[in-house]
């Protein structure tokens, strides 16, 4: 099976990212063929500074490759540095009705949130569609509030091969229930727009600084502290094992620490977890050079991948 995923660059990633998709996505590497992008094109829609998608582009490849995607195992790749993509969106303006965009759930959340209406947030579900179908995705990991997309992509692809035959691969979607709803540093789920995420990538003291923000209830050191609703419990059981946990059950029964000893540990143990991705991480930083490669070879796969069945779609449009 063909599996296709995109990702946004939006600079620095926390452990909500890498918990709730990213481990996942890297994990899962053996078990298909696996396609992963950096969704530059789509970030336009959000970032008008071009020097700074330049920047969070280049963070997100290097941040990616940090934590273990493997471009022997996946094609991995900059969707502009894929120009087809944008010759099928525009091919597939033609099959797409502006009634289906009109129910776009995405386009109505952002521009009732205060984005500004225009074409290419309209249009987005378009280019998403160009993305799956160029290669002929058979599978596409998303979120519940994607699923629309891909359902999108599949009206569209529908209509095209319904004018000239079987030519686009109808994808699927897959929903991972298993994902973590990672809680944030005051008990919601981890986001940039909640600003209440810890970093992966940030210093020593910043991870401290963080983590002693975590959001707690005002039980006395003294007193024995019930450890399952705990902000800072629950982020811990994301990098502890099961004798881990049953010690750290035992701490906050002890009524020996408070909750400020527990933030500490909490910093130390994601410390500790994320020091190999820091260093591949430093690696990728220091060797530019390194990661342009592995862009410009993932872009290669990804145009032959691409080559035989977008000849056919041009030779059938006419073009």
């Amino acid at each position: 099976m063909l599996y296709l995923s995109g990702i946004q660059p939006s600079g620095k990633i926390h452990i909500g990212n890498y918990f709730g998709m990213i481990k996942k996505m890297v994990d899962s590497q053996n078990d298909h063929q696996s396609l992963a992008f950096i969704a530059n094109y789509h970030a336009m829609t959000s970032v008008r500074d071009g020097a700074k998608l330049k920047e969070m582009t280049r963070e997100a490849a290097i941040n990616f490759l940090s934590v273990g995607l493997d471009p022997e195992k996946t094609t991995f790749w900059v969707q502009s540095d894929v120009k087809e993509v944008l010759e099928l969106y525009w091919i597939l303006s033609g099959f797409t009705p502006m009634g289906l965009l009109n129910q776009g759930h995405s386009y109505k959340d952002k521009t009732a949130k205060g984005i500004a209406a225009n074409h290419s947030l309209f249009s987005y579900p378009v280019l998403m569609a160009a993305d799956i179908l160029l290669f002929g995705s058979e599978v596409v990991p998303v979120g519940k509030d994607q699923i629309q997309h891909v359902e999108m992509a599949r009206d569209i692809a529908i209509k095209f091969n319904n004018e000239y035959g079987e030519i686009l691969t109808i994808p699927e979607y897959k929903i991972d229930e298993d994902v973590a709803t990672v809680p944030g540093i005051d008990g919601a789920k981890m986001s940039k727009s909640y600003n209440n995420t810890i970093d992966m990538f940030g210093t020593e003291k910043e991870l401290e600084k963080q983590c002693k923000k975590i959001v707690t209830d005002s039980t006395p050191m003294e007193e024995p502290k019930e450890y399952e609703n705990c902000n800072i419990y629950k982020i811990s059981k994301l990098f502890l094992n099961e004798d881990e946990l049953k010690d750290l059950q035992v701490r906050y029964k002890s009524g020996k620490e408070g909750y400020g000893h527990f933030k500490l540990y909490l910093k130390d143990v994601i410390w500790n977890y994320f020091a190999p991705f820091r260093e591949k991480r430093e690696y990728y930083m220091n060797n530019p050079k390194v990661v342009n490669e592995i862009l410009a070879s993932g872009a290669d796969k990804a145009r032959n991948l691409a080559n035989e069945r977008f000849s056919l779609i041009k030779e059938k449009v006419g073009i």
